[in-house]
This record gives structure tokens, sequence and C-alpha cells, in this order.
């Protein structure tokens, strides 16, 4: 009996033990991560646990204009910065934060990861930090958020100042081919094209000041816009040029010769 008694005894230690192990990962330690005050509750540090009920898919689109061709361009990656207002011991930040790398040999920032929104933020020691790879503004203002709420925890107190869009990226597919030769004569002065070098060819927009590549395929990626509305408005003042410039497919019927027609 006392043998049997042991028995027990023991293994409810074993199993106490291993399901202490199991959650003092996020219930203790430097990685412990309290809630958003109501905001964006996250578990821990570096980790991009969020609230089980928030997902960033539903989150409300942005009203997008519709264009009469029925084509609009999609956002595929918002690039914002803002200013933390304090300095970051960068080593400190990739030491206690997970998803977070520092190699000052390569570059002078720390770069740390988020998966929802799936973002990256390089960090820098002056409290400055950009954040890339939002679908939207509204994501890319969440993501800043975190990654400032991140570093409070660490430790530093920062502050969300001068939040501002640097640039949008968007493409689209126009469903038909274009002369980027033709494009690239008629529009000299906005164009550049060398084919042996890459295929796609650079037009430069004046207003709105966007960079468009264009492709013989019919497919545009639009760059260096600072909100949706300047990336619609270059799409639209592209597109009735790009109509003038479609190239005709032509399909060519073989020949055949007398011998096989009467055959």
């Amino acid at each position: 009996k006392l043998l049997i008694l042991i028995t027990k005894l023991t293994k409810k230690y074993l199993f106490n033990k291993k399901h202490s192990l199991k959650t003092s990962r996020y219930m203790s330690g430097p990685h412990i991560l309290e809630g958003w005050n109501g905001d964006i509750p996250v578990a821990a540090v570096g980790d991009v646990v969020v609230n089980p009920s928030w997902n960033a898919a539903e989150e409300p689109a942005q009203h997008q204009p519709r264009h009469p061709s029925g084509i609009t361009p999609i956002l595929h990656n918002v690039v914002a910065t803002v200013n933390l207002d304090c300095q970051i011991d960068l080593k400190t930040v990739a030491l206690k934060a997970r998803n977070a790398e520092y190699n000052p040999k390569r570059f002078a920032a720390t770069i740390m990861r988020l998966q929802e929104p799936k973002t990256t933020a390089l960090i820098f020691h002056s409290g400055k930090m950009v954040c890339t790879g939002a679908k939207s503004e509204a994501l890319a203002r969440v993501a800043t958020r975190k990654f400032a709420k991140i570093l409070q925890k660490l430790g530093f107190p920062t502050q969300f100042k001068e939040f501002q869009v640097q640039n949008m990226t968007g493409c689209c597919d126009l469903g038909f081919p274009i002369r980027l030769e033709g494009l690239a004569f008629a529009h000299s002065q906005f164009c550049q094209y060398e084919p042996e070098i890459f295929p796609g060819l650079n037009f430069r927009m004046l207003s709105p000041k966007v960079v468009l590549l264009i492709f013989v395929s019919g497919k545009i990626v639009l760059t260096g816009a600072k909100d949706f509305g300047q990336l619609y408005q270059a799409f639209e003042n592209i597109y009735p040029v790009l109509c003038n410039f479609k190239k005709v497919v032509v399909e060519k019927s073989i020949p055949t010769s007398e011998n096989e027609e009467e055959g």
C-alpha cells in the first residue's frame, strides 16, 4: 500500500510539473505581455498571438473606386513609418523579443516580424521604425502599434507619433497585350524601355507622381503612391493611353497544298 501511494504521488507531481512548464512560457519570464487596454490583445512578446476572435482578413475593406473597365488596382504592399520618440537598445530587443534579429555588421537596425498581420519592421536606435508588408493602411497602422507595444513591454518608453504612409504598391491586369516599343517611342519623355536588361517598361508619371512597370502581357505594377487615391488616379490616366497601344494578335492559317486538298 505504501508503494502504491508513493507511485501515485510521484505521477501526480510529474504531471503538475509538466503542466506548469507548458503554461510558464506565457505566464512568466521576460516574454510576458499584458493586454492592450481593449485595443488589440497580445499574448507574448515577439509572438504574434492575438485575440482568437480577431482576424485581419475580416478587416473592413477600404472604399475603393471602381473603374468603368471593371479593373481596379489591388494593393500588395504598404510601407509606413512612425516615430517612437525614444532611443532603442537594439541588442536588448533582439535578445528579449521573439521573431527579432540584429546583425550590426549587415544592417544598423533590428528586424522584427509579425504573423498577423504579416508584416516586417525595421527598428532603428533613434526610435524611427519602418513597417512593410501590410495589405492596407489600416493594417499598417495596426502592425506599427503592435510593434510599439512590444517595445514598451520590454521597458522602452515608446510613443506613437508621426505615423505616415511612405509608399503603396499595387498591381492589375489589363487582359490584353501591349506594344511596348510603340509606347516607348510615342512617350519617350516619360518612358524607359531596355528589353535587353529588363522586360518591363518604366513609365514615370508626373501627376500623380507614380511609377508604373508595364509588361507586354498587360500586367502593370504601380508604386510610389502615398494613398490609394493616387494609385487609382495613375491607373485612370494610363488606361486610355495603353488602349491605344493594344497589340492585335493575328492568327496565321497554315496554307495547304493542292495535293493535300485533293487527298
